[in-house]
């Protein structure tokens, strides 16, 4: 098989591009032992070209933060280069083979690869890693991923199980919590600001605070949570419960599957008190300078008592969620002449408010399909209007299988992160083609009433698009059937040219009555928010936020921002349980002198 250089069209090997096939009695342990030995050995000596013999030619190793300090994808010739270049430093040792849970896995009749989960160590790190070996015509195994990842500092483990702070009596713990929420006193002074109180700022300050990191968090509304409580009342999480699980405390066994917006909400406010995390709620952030020599930021914030204080700490974390909550409203001329009432589902609350209404909601993704089916559960006459297509699953056919089972999060959030983007793109489209068979009966209703869909980017169905786009989709949770039977009215294949007094005037000409318009038209750049919170000088120097750079890897989140410590959190609850221990590691390794921030980081090309 002749290795090719493009990231972009890798394909998954199958047995016939191997020519290879598996034997009907293989010991898959006896074979990963094979493989194991000399990889273990290659990695401890800093051998590369043994190393990259156990490897095929175009594999692909993708490395979070272990060998790298950055999140870094290797492709092909790529791989070697990087192991000449990083095997040396780290020092790897005591590569360990987790025997117990290496597995054969045939996803398809012509795609089988070895499962191999191990361990190991550099002078700093405790790490991870996964390879996915697979048969070639010699009849021996090769790798065709490798993943690795860093897990824990030597020496600094977190503060938590045999570990965790020793119990005290009632008032010692009030009088402590009180100087610690109010960083009273030199030794309450935090090293870390979070800005947001929303998953993923509370998620990332506890994992600093169990590594022994003081972080307070600063949240602009009155209550922790406050985004989820004040969206629309339809709104559920559209992800399984168990995808969902936040560090340290999982959501209850009772919980539903698809947990509703408050309950959400109440469940952040929740989190941040038992795990006592620092929070300043009614604050906001009015400068924000840092030191050229030091690197230390100092911070101004105006309290809700409209008080001022003054921090100096050593990072900050922007946790202000994708977009920060800027609406995206579009400009269509006639706005200022429609006699109704326009507004954003960023604003919206509920449809009750709306009986005897002609509403019209301009999108065709979640919150569209949301806020539509609210409406129809009211009884108000809604319909959506559809600008381009949408990449539609049910959540009955395709969450549970992409989203996976009921199984550890821990164990799901390494699986999911060693299959490198772009290593996978074939098997991704193969389980869409799958998913969109099963919803064969929802997709035909809606093609017969003009709903246009789609499969994704390259047809990998919503992944590419939540990693491009963080939108374009819709889990279907019942509004498609809506649609399909007439229920909730269609506009589809013309654009919207202007506001009329009455409505909506379209490309077409025809035209569409409404006494409401909401748009259902997402949220703004993530690098404008962090313009208004810290000034065009700190904004310039910053790096893109979300999207995909050359290796598949997501800009800006979770590592390097381009400005010496300031971070950005970001993502699900899934991406943020994982990625917030990324942050909280690099962190520690800087205050304990382990790291001096350099990494081994992508040239843009």
């Amino acid at each position: 098989m002749v290795a090719s250089e493009d990231i972009n069209t890798a394909q998954f090997p199958t047995l016939d591009t191997l020519q290879a096939t598996v034997p009907d009695d293989l010991d898959t342990l006896a074979a990963a032992r094979t493989w194991f030995a000399p990889f273990a050995k290659a990695l401890e000596a800093a051998d590369v070209y043994a190393v990259a013999d156990q490897l095929l030619p175009d594999a692909f190793w993708r490395d979070l933060l272990a060998l790298t300090w950055d999140f870094r994808t290797f492709y092909a010739s790529k791989v070697r280069t990087f192991l000449s270049d990083r095997l040396l430093g780290p020092k790897i040792s005591n590569v360990m083979l987790d025997e117990k849970n290496v597995e054969l896995q045939r996803p398809y009749p012509d795609i089988a690869y070895i499962h191999l989960p191990f361990a190991f160590r550099t002078q700093i790190g405790i790490c991870s890693g996964i390879a996915r070996l697979v048969p070639t015509a010699s009849g021996t195994w090769k790798a065709h991923t490798v993943f690795t990842n860093l897990e824990d500092l030597v020496g600094h483990p977190e503060q938590i199980g045999r570990l965790r702070e020793q119990a005290q009596n009632h008032g010692k713990w009030l009088e402590k919590r009180k100087r610690e929420i109010e960083c009273e006193g030199e030794d309450e002074q935090p090293q870390v600001v979070v800005i947001g109180a929303g998953q993923s700022g509370l998620e990332v300050a506890a994992r600093l605070k169990y590594l022994g990191i003081k972080a307070l968090i600063i949240e602009k509304e009155a209550r922790v949570g406050h985004l989820w409580r004040t969206r629309y009342e339809a709104l559920c999480l559209h992800d399984t419960v168990w995808y969902d699980h936040m560090p340290y405390l999982p959501f209850p066994s009772t919980w539903p599957v698809f947990a509703p917006a408050p309950k959400v909400a109440a469940w952040l406010e929740h989190y941040a008190f038992d795990l006592e995390l620092n929070v300043w709620t009614s604050t906001k952030l009015l400068s924000a300078a840092q030191d050229p020599q030091t690197h230390k930021w100092t911070l101004e914030f105006e309290r809700g008592d409209g008080s001022r204080r003054t921090l100096v700490v050593g990072y900050i974390i922007g946790a202000v969620g994708i977009g920060g909550g800027k609406l995206v409203m579009p400009k269509i001329p006639g706005m200022d002449e429609f006699k109704g009432e326009i507004l954003h589902t960023g604003t919206f609350t509920t449809a009750r408010a709306y009986a005897g209404k002609k509403v019209v909601v301009v999108g065709a993704c979640t919150s569209a399909h949301d806020v539509s089916k609210d409406f129809y559960d009211h009884g108000v006459d809604v319909t959506m209007v559809q600008r381009s297509s949408t990449y539609i699953m049910s959540v009955k056919n395709g969450v549970s299988s992409v989203l996976g089972g009921n199984t550890d999060s821990n164990v799901a959030d390494r699986i999911n992160a060693s299959f490198p983007l772009f290593s996978n793109k074939e098997l991704v489209r193969r389980g869409i083609r799958a998913i969109a068979e099963a919803d064969k009966d929802i997709l035909d209703g809606l093609h017969e009433v003009g709903f246009r869909t789609n499969l994704g980017i390259e047809g990998t169905g919503f992944g590419l698009l939540a990693w491009s786009r963080a939108g374009g989709y819709y889990f279907d949770t019942g509004a498609c059937t809506l649609i399909a039977q007439g229920k909730i009215k269609l506009k589809s294949g013309s654009q919207i040219a202007r506001f009329v007094p009455g409505g909506l005037e379209f490309e077409d000409g025809s035209t569409l009555a409404a006494d409401v318009v909401i748009f259902a038209t997402g949220y703004g750049n993530t690098n404008d928010t962090y313009r208004d919170i810290f000034g065009d000088a700190i904004a310039d120097r910053l790096n893109p936020i979300w999207g995909l750079d050359g290796e598949g890897e997501i800009r800006g989140a979770w590592r390097g921002l381009g400005l010496p410590r300031l971070y950005c959190m970001m993502g699900n609850f899934a991406l943020c349980r994982f990625h917030s221990k990324h942050i909280a590691l690099q962190i520690k390794a800087m205050e304990e002198g382990l790291w001096d921030g350099s990494r081994y980081s992508r040239t843009e090309e």
